[in-house]
């Protein structure tokens, strides 16, 4: 399975946005020396060693969790189990997160072991803690940043609503390990996205079109990034935004850990997960196909129209408390 196959560049699946970056230029990797990154982190303690393969099985239906590939982990159950640091830890303990959901039971394993992941789950399955958590291991693991070097952590996401969501869970992780972040979107002030971006933060998390305008005004470069996640990989097909993909992967060295999410599994996430990820594993949570997520609780009101807007501000400052 190689890394890139660029031969293979398709047409969107409908006209969306496709952002800046036509004149840069696709890196040739094959002229370059490049450094070597740890990203093998994962030490399989005793309690999931001794798992048995029915405890496995049974966890695995039972969460309706699906894996293939080859050496695949056996999952964790506990948060003590996946071996993060201290600064990790004492972030989770003060968010009062009870247990791992099911795709980071077994997608830590997976992630911290260094290897490449492709994961279908639905909004709201813990999704984002399960990229973020290796994330900050691995870059705390590699030499620190100079100042004019990009970041070590890359994630790609379709919206502003998603890159500020990200934003928001990686924050604090990010704080507790004396690391800065960037959040990179279309609809916001470019200038102070680029003073943030000067500040040579380690995490970067941007829709692909922003990020590209950087690239190309070379306010920061992708020479250092060693951890790539494509999240919502299906929503940004659907939205047009292939092309920026695969211009930004090709300033992304070919033997970077590679992380793809996503709600759905078709043929065209397929084919990008081929084009961008080597020996992967794919974990599913739940069916590969689009439905409703049932873990979202859904309430309606119905109500005359001179009602609605008092009930618009009451439920506003609902939110707010």
């Amino acid at each position: 399975m190689p890394y890139y196959r660029y031969s293979r560049f398709r047409s969107p699946r409908r006209r969306g946005f496709f952002g800046g970056g036509r004149r840069l230029r696709s890196v040739d990797w094959s002229a370059y020396t490049l450094a070597k990154f740890e990203k093998k982190f994962y030490h399989e303690c005793s309690s999931v060693r001794d798992r048995s393969r029915r405890d496995v099985e049974e966890f695995r239906s039972k969460h309706k969790v699906t894996v293939l590939g080859h050496n695949v982990p056996r999952p964790l159950f506990k948060f003590s189990e996946a071996g993060f640091p201290s600064y990790i830890m004492s972030v989770i303990k003060k968010s009062k997160w009870d247990s791992p959901t099911p795709i980071q039971c077994q997608g830590w394993p997976v992630a911290l072991s260094g290897r490449d992941l492709v994961g279908i789950a639905q909004t709201g399955s813990g999704k984002t803690a399960s990229f973020l958590l290796p994330a900050i291991v691995h870059a705390k693991a590699q030499p620190s940043l100079k100042r004019g070097d990009g970041p070590i952590v890359l994630v790609l996401v379709p919206t502003r609503e998603l890159a500020q969501q990200v934003e928001k869970v990686a924050e604090d992780f990010c704080y507790s390990a004396g690391f800065k972040s960037a959040c990179l979107y279309g609809g916001a002030s470019r200038t102070s996205q680029g003073e943030a971006l000067g500040q040579s933060p380690e995490v970067v998390i941007a829709t692909p079109g922003r990020l590209l305008d950087f690239l190309e005004s070379r306010h920061t470069n992708l020479r250092r990034c060693t951890y790539l996640v494509l999240d919502e990989a299906d929503r940004m097909l659907d939205m047009g935004f292939e092309p920026s993909i695969r211009r930004v992967v090709s300033q992304v060295r070919p033997d970077r850990q590679t992380l793809m999410w996503s709600a759905t599994w078709p043929r065209e996430v397929k084919a990008l997960a081929e084009d961008f990820l080597y020996d992967y594993i794919q974990i599913n949570v739940g069916s590969t196909k689009l439905s409703a997520n049932h873990n979202i609780r859904q309430h309606v009101e119905i109500l005359s129209e001179s009602e609605k807007f008092k009930r618009l501000l009451s439920l506003l400052n609902s939110f707010d408390t």
